[in-house]
């Protein structure tokens, strides 16, 4: 089974676990403190994914670094997942799980980038707009390239809706040498 499905298939039945008990504000706090944990500590990471490391040893890891951050019912899911032999994905399943979550919501990530930095008011337009076209929530992540000259390029999942002044440049050239 691919890390992909089975991080899914772990994050889809948390989520599924703390809406049925209504313990799910409490689970997403606690994931949080997971994911930080888990991204400022490399070691920690090489350990859960270690095949040299027992599960056993693996829970007890888990024990000592998350014992008083997290509560009885997430360290159950800890504990089952490195019984599981899964601890290594831990964090690809807090990204799944808030995947899933934002989903449940009718939240969307979408990567806005332009040629300069815009103004509260111009992204809070683009945003609208993008809500509007979408009809969900935009949670914005806002870049700056200015190899694009002007414009902006939106990615909505797998699609890109380029406006940049390059890309036009681009076509036009593709269009005039064909």
């Amino acid at each position: 089974m691919s890390s992909l499905i089975a991080s899914r298939r772990y994050a889809s039945a948390l989520l599924s676990a703390a809406e049925e008990g209504n313990f799910l504000d409490t689970i997403v706090e606690e994931l949080q403190v997971i994911k930080e944990v888990l991204e400022h500590s490399r070691d920690l990471v090489h350990a859960l994914r270690s095949p040299l490391v027992k599960g056993d040893k693996k829970i007890h890891i888990l024990e000592e670094v998350f014992r008083g951050s997290v509560g009885e019912k997430m360290f159950l899911f800890l504990k089952l997942v490195a019984r599981k032999k899964r601890a290594g994905l831990l964090p690809e399943i807090i990204d799944e799980f808030q995947i899933l979550l934002d989903e449940k919501k009718g939240i969307i990530n979408v990567d806005i980038t332009s040629a300069v930095q815009l103004s509260d008011e111009q992204t809070n337009e683009l945003v609208s707009r993008l809500a509007a076209f979408t009809g969900k929530q935009i949670r914005p992540r806002m870049a700056v390239n200015a190899q694009f000259i002007g414009g902006v390029t939106v990615k909505i999942g797998d699609t890109i809706h380029d406006g940049s002044i390059s890309h036009q440049l681009q076509m036009l050239r593709q269009t005039l040498v064909s």
